[in-house]
């Protein structure tokens, strides 16, 4: 049998590769090898981000949690405490949107995370 060689999958491969880089400049959009280094690049670049943004956020709900607090008169290391001795279980992203959106709602949260720690 004749020698097959990945004519049209190949071309298949490089084509949706290189829309996946799509916006650089000069020969990292046009030569298959600079394509493949740009691409490795931009893909843990693109995971780093997202890390990054993930770590952020968090970050921000706690900022924004804390703040909440202790205009109730807790701090946030103890409301957290009171949280996990009450048993209620929201994240911060939730207990955060509780804090801006719904304030007597958060109030009656931080008044059970008092309880339970008293």
């Amino acid at each position: 049998m004749p020698r097959v060689r990945a004519g049209a999958s190949r071309q298949h491969k490089h084509k949706r590769i290189k829309r996946q880089v799509k916006g650089q400049y000069g020969i990292r959009k046009s030569s298959w090898r600079h394509v493949k280094q740009a691409n490795l690049r931009t893909r843990t670049q693109r995971r780093k981000g997202l890390k990054l943004k993930k770590r952020d956020y968090r970050a921000l709900w706690i900022t924004r949690l804390s703040a909440a607090c202790r205009l109730r008169g807790i701090r946030y290391s103890q409301f957290i405490a009171g949280l996990i001795k009450a048993g209620i279980e929201l994240n911060r992203k939730m207990l955060s949107e509780l804090a801006i959106v719904d304030p007597p709602a958060f109030d009656a949260v931080c008044d059970q995370a008092k309880t339970a720690l008293a």
